[in-house]
């Protein structure tokens, strides 16, 4: 059957914030398939730094309340399912999941995609999220989980039927994405940072999940007893405040930059030389793809999610997460083994681009879309 005009597709987040969610959802846009679909997104509420982003590919966006505790969002989405007759909603992150599905399941959409981004549900201390969820994912034509670990736990954990969740691993723009050694020098003098340093990132949201509290006390540590080490964090939340103070107190001074919302992380990877990672949970950080397509070394959490991907000793160092002496080791022996670091680095390049492309988490996303749209009974 030859159609008339390309599918329409909604994808429906929380926010347009900071967050690997949002890199996800702009991948998704910008290596969509235009001949096949029309894309549209939605923020629950706000607008946030993806906005412009998105923008700028040429997608019509919606906001679709001016702040989460006022619930425009529901009657404000219905109009649009109603009027533009989308033919998939595709919704990220919890609060998309348990209020936006349901609305666009009461207005006909006939494919209800939910992309599960991390399985966090346990580790919320609000006791509702975990029911919530359970509940309106069956609302859900299918579901996409970004590790094996995550699948797991909407099987095991949340009842979906395992023929209706596919692990889709995140990722990311390989061309972009790259070492360059030779804008080192360049990078260091944009953001301010010595050029002979030994720079240590941590990268994300600055919230409870990403436990920069630790990452302060490492970097307390490792900057008393390594003259050359300097410690960096990009990103925003609200943690922001509680960390400065923090590391104020542990008395970091220039040892420490906060960086704030970095727009071009690919002007910035290449003045790092690790990513230490101290997060309490994670489903497939969008960050540990980007250090390793880089050439960046990286100490992190031995997560579940994060071992499908990362193999420690062999093109990563994973240390038991919460204690901050197994982190403080691993960040010594990089930077007292330079040709350690080059062999892991090396080894997670060639990982990261034997499987993790932007281009290929996209086309399984929407070979996923036309299972549903094209013949196969939900």
């Amino acid at each position: 059957m030859i159609r008339s005009r390309p599918y329409r597709v909604l994808h429906v987040i929380d926010s347009l914030d900071l967050g690997g969610a949002q890199v996800v959802l702009e991948n998704l846009i910008q290596h969509g398939d235009r001949n096949h679909f029309e894309f549209e997104a939605a923020a629950m509420h706000g607008r946030g730094v993806y906005w412009d982003r998105l923008s700028a590919l040429g997608v019509p966006l919606h906001s679709l309340s001016f702040h989460h505790k006022v619930p425009l969002y529901v009657p404000r989405l219905a109009w649009l399912c109603l009027t533009r007759r989308y033919d998939v909603v595709h919704t990220h992150l919890l609060a998309a999941n348990v209020i936006a599905k349901p609305v666009a399941t009461f207005c006909g959409v006939r494919v209800r995609i939910n992309h599960d981004h991390c399985n966090d549900k346990l580790a919320d201390p609000r006791k509702w999220t975990l029911p919530a969820d359970r509940i309106t994912n069956r609302l859900s034509t299918h579901v996409i989980a970004v590790s094996e670990s995550t699948r797991k736990f909407l099987v095991e954990q949340e009842g979906v039927p395992p023929a209706r969740v596919t692990t889709i691993h995140n990722g990311i723009d390989l061309e972009v994405y790259r070492p360059r050694t030779e804008q080192r020098a360049a990078a260091r003098e944009k953001f301010g940072l010595p050029a002979n340093a030994f720079v240590v990132a941590g990268i994300g949201r600055l919230t409870f999940q990403k436990n920069f509290p630790l990452f302060l006390e490492i970097a307390a540590e490792i900057t008393r007893s390594h003259a050359s080490a300097v410690f960096v964090l990009a990103g925003t939340g609200e943690d922001d405040a509680a960390l400065r103070a923090q590391a104020a107190q542990l008395g970091l001074g220039e040892r420490l930059r906060f960086l704030g919302y970095v727009g071009d992380m690919p002007a910035l990877w290449p003045a790092l030389d690790c990513l230490l990672l101290t997060s309490r949970y994670e489903g497939l950080p969008i960050t540990i793809l980007e250090a390793m397509a880089c050439g960046v070394p990286i100490v992190a959490s031995n997560l579940d999610g994060m071992r499908e991907i990362l193999r420690d000793g062999e093109n990563a160092l994973l240390v038991p997460p919460g204690e901050s002496a197994p982190f403080v080791a691993g960040v010594r022996t990089l930077i007292d083994q330079p040709a350690l670091a080059t062999r892991l680095a090396d080894a997670a390049l060639a990982t990261v681009r034997a499987g993790y492309s932007a281009q290929a988490m996209t086309r399984s996303v929407e070979a996923i879309y036309l299972r549903y749209l094209e013949g196969e009974k939900r």
